[in-house]
């Protein structure tokens, strides 16, 4: 019916200005945040070229229909763990560790590369695959085939997971908020999601126990390396800690205050918060901006979540559908974490805030989750009367 349209009717013009919209919210954010002058970089042009390498990704996973898509699926996911247990063994000329973590490829010519943003989308990807091979194969659903879907979704994460949960927190933390959203989307009865997640509860209200009160055993049985206590304590108590691991939160929830309703304007910051480029971004937005510009930035993020949660909901694919989820569970996490621990309601863990922040990596990897969605809308539309998309 639609094979004589050209590409460009076919594209998904209310996302393009959804993103569009951040990116001139980023821009307008990070050029406030390098005018301090302590950076010898231009962060703004490079952001505005990393959009122009996103825009390109994008294109290409448009081109990708949903046969394709489950095709690569195991591959890509594959490929991301090769990169990720390269990382863990490249020398440090090759892999150094930045701020003590060891994250990244450093590519002469290009900067810094971290894999795990890439294998954040390979692992949406194949935990869809999963869901619907295993539906396919298990037409008729029991309490041993729901259990044995659970089981196949963990293993699936457990592989990216275990390979940077010792250096990136954060990382793990949105591995584990998209495996959270595949399985309530996965059908899986709730006889045994209800014992699993209490039992969940339970296991971290006992880990927070003895992270206030008994961190010696963490440290002797797990591993747990000490600084990752002094974000939990400057979290729960950031002024008694505002000379080391707490400087950051406080000068945070100050430039945010400070703001009021309205801001003080565009280059009007008062308030000295290094690195705000990256993780404080939304910082810079609520000094500048205040109440009323934070809000319209919250806002776009409702709004781009809205807009795919419409495109799952669209789309007869099935497929799509567990995509779609996989991108919201993630651009939701990451939005509610970095907002979060900029104003002190959770405690920082090194999540920038999609398509604000300055990052190549986190940027690509998040147009490369649009792209996805861009490509669901380009393909599903050539079927819009069918049974099938």
């Amino acid at each position: 019916m639609t094979s004589n349209k050209t590409a460009t009717s076919k594209l998904d013009y209310s996302l393009v200005l959804i993103l569009l919209l951040l990116f001139l919210a980023s821009c307008l954010a990070i050029y406030s945040a390098q005018s301090t002058g302590q950076y010898d970089r231009n962060f703004l042009i490079m952001q505005i070229a990393w959009y122009g390498v996103g825009c390109v990704i994008i294109a290409g996973v448009m081109t990708l229909d949903s046969d394709q898509l489950r095709k690569i699926s195991w591959y890509v996911y594959g490929l991301g763990l090769v990169l990720l247990i390269l990382l863990i063994l490249a020398p440090e000329s090759i892999a150094p560790r930045i701020n003590g973590a060891k994250n990244w490829f450093r590519l002469p010519g290009l900067g810094s590369i971290q894999p795990s943003e890439f294998v954040k989308i390979f692992l949406i990807l194949t935990l869809s695959r999963v869901i619907e091979d295993h539906h396919q194969k298990n037409l008729i659903k029991t309490v041993q085939t729901d259990f044995w879907l659970l089981i196949k979704l963990g293993l699936v994460t457990l592989g990216p997971l275990v390979l940077v949960i010792k250096e990136d927190l954060g990382t793990s933390l949105v591995f584990l908020a998209i495996l959270l959203g595949m399985i309530f989307i996965s059908g899986i009865t709730w006889k045994l999601l209800v014992p699993i997640f209490s039992a969940g509860i339970l296991l971290i209200s006992t880990i927070f126990y003895f992270v206030l009160w008994q961190p010696e055993v963490l440290e002797k049985y797990l591993g747990v390396k000490e600084y990752m206590f002094g974000r939990i304590y400057s979290w729960l108590d950031p002024y008694n800690y505002q000379s080391s691991t707490g400087f950051q939160l406080t000068k945070s929830m100050l430039a945010i205050g400070s703001g009021q309703t309205s801001g003080k304007g565009l280059g009007n910051r008062e308030v000295y918060l290094p690195e705000s480029q990256t993780d404080f971004i939304f910082s810079i937005v609520g000094e500048e901006y205040g109440f009323i510009g934070a809000s319209v930035l919250i806002s776009l993020f409702f709004l781009l979540i809205y807009h795919i949660t419409k495109v799952g909901m669209e789309t007869k694919n099935h497929f799509y559908t567990y995509i779609c989820v996989g991108v919201i569970s993630m651009i939701t996490f990451h939005v509610f974490q970095n907002i979060g621990m900029t104003i002190g309601v959770l405690p920082i863990t090194g999540i920038p805030l999609p398509f604000i922040s300055y990052g190549g990596s986190s940027l690509m990897g998040n147009m490369m989750a649009l792209g996805l969605i861009f490509s669901i809308r380009y393909h599903y539309k050539k079927y819009m009367f069918s049974t099938t998309a």
